[in-house]
């Protein structure tokens, strides 16, 4: 299905299915374009501003009544597309603040925090979100709200709400004037040590954040 099919007349544009997919297309279109790094200096908050965008349809989804598919099984869509480019391209864009902490289940008693990337995590969203959104343009609506309603709860609304808290606690921090000490080695190859949950981004939001937000330098 074209893009002009996509928003074909013959499909309310005020429809819960062209809603979504409206937001989901507009999610994938606006992160790759910041994944381009043409500014850099401006990705953390627009970046926040998308995923906070993009977890008002998951929440939409998530509300909504179960969602099932008019075919029992679910057609094949081929290989799925590579997002490996668009994964290193964030890695190298934000380098420096690009590992958190987080905790998965926040209702799992004494669960310790691990290391995560925010590259990792829109790589991974958009993987999800691109696998609905052919089903969308097949004409399988049904199909791919299913989708982006069961992958919402079972990965991508965990994964972009663990990168906003990541990318929120960054604006966060310049805003209230509030640097963080620079986390030495911390890697997704290791194990965190309770405890040890700064994210390694005083020094780069000083420098990288503060002046596109228009506030002055952090000491």
């Amino acid at each position: 299905m074209s893009d002009a099919t996509l928003h074909a007349t013959t499909q309310d544009p005020d429809s819960f299915a062209v809603q979504i997919a409206d937001q989901v297309e507009s999610f994938i279109v606006a992160v790759t374009e910041v994944a381009k790094g043409d500014e850099p200096d401006s990705a953390v908050p627009f970046l926040l501003l998308e995923v906070s965008q993009l977890l008002l349809a998951g929440g939409r989804l998530g509300a909504h009544e179960d969602i099932v598919p008019d075919e029992a099984y679910e057609p094949d869509l081929g290989p799925e597309a590579d997002v490996d480019e668009l994964r290193e391209r964030f890695a190298r864009l934000l380098e420096p603040i690009d590992v958190y902490s987080e905790v998965f289940d926040p209702y799992e008693p004494r669960k310790a925090p691990v290391p995560c990337r925010i590259s990792d995590d829109l790589a991974d969203v958009v993987t999800d979100l691109r696998h609905g959104l052919a089903h969308y343009r097949a004409g399988r609506i049904s199909e791919a709200l299913w989708w982006w309603q069961f992958s919402y709860f079972s990965n991508w609304g965990s994964t972009a709400s663990a990168a906003l808290r990541a990318l929120q606690s960054l604006v966060a921090h310049v805003r209230l004037d509030q640097p963080l000490p620079e986390l030495d080695g911390l890697d997704t190859d290791e194990d965190l040590a309770e405890g040890a949950l700064e994210e390694e981004a005083g020094r780069v939001m000083a420098e990288e954040l503060a002046g596109p937000l228009g506030l002055h330098d952090l000491k």
